[in-house]
């Protein structure tokens, strides 16, 4: 094969590179997927493409003859699977474990593919190159048929919002390229597909490892095939830019593009419609109002943009617009809301907690948000709706979410990129679901927020005071309540104006619908909270007494309110003092097994990481804890 060497490449003049590069970059860009059940040969068809369009270097092909020698799956012959499976594990395995993406080129189009994994346990790799591909190749082994994994990929293809799909059905020279058997897989694939909402995909029988119609068809093992070679089908595919243009103007603001005092613009990349200098604009959420005063770029000012274009815009007025906003056309703006929702794939080993704040990453928009107890959870293999309190690792379920703040978005349908969002653990940083919007609650739509004459400033200073939220936490039996209600007490005398918020007290009234569960005891904390708000609202000092053993949740609550209101008491009691005093017997039920889900024993407590006070009950008696804490909260105006 007539390639450069690696070590040719280097040499390359400036000018073959221009000419390399002018000879490409008027081509059109092509993202797509391979996807299928695991061995139905996804490397090895990509490896095959990346063979037959000559994007090998000598020394790689040298590489790669050797490799397939030592950890080859195709005998003496080139395992083309191996320029993919890079991973050491998928190596010694034979299967893709990570998303591995590839370039390359041909006479008519550019290429990046995304080799996504088998495996039902790393659907959440398949959802990640899945999430900016244009087509899917689906893969189906001759010999196996459609596979559960098939359907669950297909079904994920769809609900990505990706609309052209290719039906590869592959190793067709293990079946003696039987034209039987293809046209039974491929009318039991229509079957399903038609059962999920797609409404078109092309089928192609193909061997990877051979090369029959991947790049030329049909090839003489399938003189029966009419249709075109894989290659030649995904060069000419139409991937819709226009409609994407024709739709209305969406620019998500990345930055605040603030160069010195004379220029003020906002950069982005456009999601979908054109602008012009002179266009009407609306920023939302705040739904101001504007004109596009440049459009500037890299190489100087332009006339228009379209979709996909990265531009800075400047405004003839000095309107507030900041990252996370978007820039939209003034008559026909995108929806803002705090409440939807949404269809999404559960993509972390520890399930869903409903009720438990994440962070929502939507385009250039970063909230927190909360889940709602799924409304059901998809069964991929038959399509039901069954009943879930949460999501396990790669479920796909539908819920409500609620937003500290309206988000600006569209339906995935209309939109990828202001429909989809992802999850994000607030501790550990991982990305834990990925999720399409649907619409819109409303509820969200019909309830604003009412604003009031009187202040909270207003009612505190009439009280003389500085509104706090004293959060003791601690295990059962740590003193908690005890010393709350010694604070008050001293406090009282103290002429402040106070309010203690026990945890047994608000399950006799408020949260009396509550368990102990993990979900329960969140959704406890965030009524509490909520409760807290309103009272430091009023200009109180709200004291609360609650195990609250996740730091999440002492998180939340921490966020609902002003900076230096919240302040975390730590009553850092060890176990087994907690549980020599067991006053209310709790522990005993509990180590007998009468009581479950009890914190200390079969339950968590994470302690908190840096409280602002931290009291140890075993040195210190209530009323000392109680002057000790008073004196750290003072001056409390």
């Amino acid at each position: 094969m007539d390639t450069p060497s690696s070590f040719q490449t280097d040499a390359l003049i400036a000018e073959d590179i221009d000419a390399y590069l002018a000879a490409h970059q008027h081509k059109s860009l092509l993202r797509f997927i391979t996807c299928g059940s695991v061995d139905d040969g996804k490397s090895t068809l990509i490896g095959r493409l990346l063979y037959d369009s000559k994007m090998i270097f000598e020394d790689q092909l040298a590489a790669l003859e050797s490799d397939s020698k030592r950890h080859g799956t195709q005998g003496q012959e080139i395992d083309f699977a191996l320029l993919v499976d890079g991973l050491a594990a998928e190596r010694e395995q034979g299967i893709t474990i990570d998303v591995a993406y590839r370039f390359f080129t041909t006479e008519k189009r550019k290429f990046i593919v995304a080799d996504t994994p088998g495996h039902e346990q790393y659907t959440r790799n398949m959802v990640t190159g899945a999430s900016t591909a244009d087509l899917a190749v689906i893969l189906i082994d001759a010999r196996k048929g459609v596979l559960q994994q098939t359907r669950r990929h297909s079904y994920l293809v769809h609900l990505l919002g990706i609309r052209h799909v290719v039906l590869a059905v592959n190793k067709m020279d293990l079946v003696g390229y039987d034209q039987a058997v293809f046209d039974g897989i491929v009318a039991d694939y229509r079957a399903f597909a038609d059962s999920i909402g797609i409404e078109a995909f092309t089928a192609i029988p193909i061997s990877g490892f051979k090369g029959d119609n991947i790049t030329t068809a049909p090839s003489a093992n399938t003189p029966w095939y009419g249709g075109p070679a894989l290659i030649e089908h995904l060069e000419s595919v139409e991937v819709d830019a226009a409609a994407a243009q024709a739709a209305p103007l969406r620019m998500p603001v990345q930055w605040v593009n603030r160069p010195n005092l004379d220029f003020r613009g906002f950069a982005g990349q456009i999601a979908s419609g054109v602008v012009r200098a002179g266009d009407a604009v609306r920023i939302v959420p705040s739904g101001k109002t504007s004109t596009v005063a440049r459009i500037v770029s890299m190489s100087g000012d332009l006339d228009e943009a379209v979709a996909g274009q990265s531009v800075t815009l400047t405004l003839t007025d000095e309107v507030d617009c900041s990252r996370g906003d978007t820039i939209a056309a003034a008559g026909d703006p995108p929806q803002a809301s705090d409440q939807f929702c949404a269809t999404f794939v559960w993509m972390d080993e520890e399930a869903l907690k409903p009720g438990r704040g994440y962070w929502l990453k939507l385009g250039t928009q970063m909230v927190t948000a909360s889940v709602q107890p799924p409304k059901y959870e998809i069964d991929v293999n038959s399509l039901e709706h069954l009943a879930a309190k949460t999501l396990g690792l790669n479920a796909i379920g539908v819920a409500e979410f609620a937003t500290d703040r309206p988000i600006v978005f569209e339906p995935y349908a209309a939109s990828r990129p202001l429909g989809g969002f992802i999850l994000i653990d607030k501790f550990t940083n991982a990305t834990v679901a990925a999720g399409m919007i649907e619409f819109s609650l409303r509820r969200a739509d019909n309830v604003h927020w009412q604003p009031t004459a009187i202040t909270r400033d207003d009612h505190a200073g009439m009280k003389n005071q500085k509104a706090r939220v004293l959060w003791f936490t601690g295990l059962s039996g740590s003193g908690k309540s005890t010393i709350a209600n010694e604070v008050e007490k001293q406090l009282f005398v103290m002429n402040r104006h106070t309010f203690l918020l026990d945890g047994d007290n608000v399950r006799h009234g408020l949260n009396r619908d509550l368990g102990f569960t993990e979900t329960d005891r969140i959704e406890n904390i965030r009524r509490v909270g909520e409760v807290a708000k309103l009272m430091a609202d009023a200009g109180l000092i709200v004291l609360t007494a609650f195990i609250s053993p996740f730091r999440a949740e002492r998180r939340m609550v921490r966020e609902m309110l002003e900076p230096g209101e919240f302040i975390e008491i730590f009553v850092d009691t060890p176990l087994e003092v907690a549980e020599g005093r067991d006053v209310k017997g709790l522990y005993k039920k509990a180590r007998s097994g009468q009581l479950k889900n009890f914190t200390g024993i079969d339950s968590p407590y994470e302690a908190p990481e840096n409280p602002e006070i931290r009291v140890n009950t075993v040195d210190m008696t209530p009323e000392e804890a109680a002057r000790f804490i008073i004196q750290q909260i003072l001056p409390l105006k």
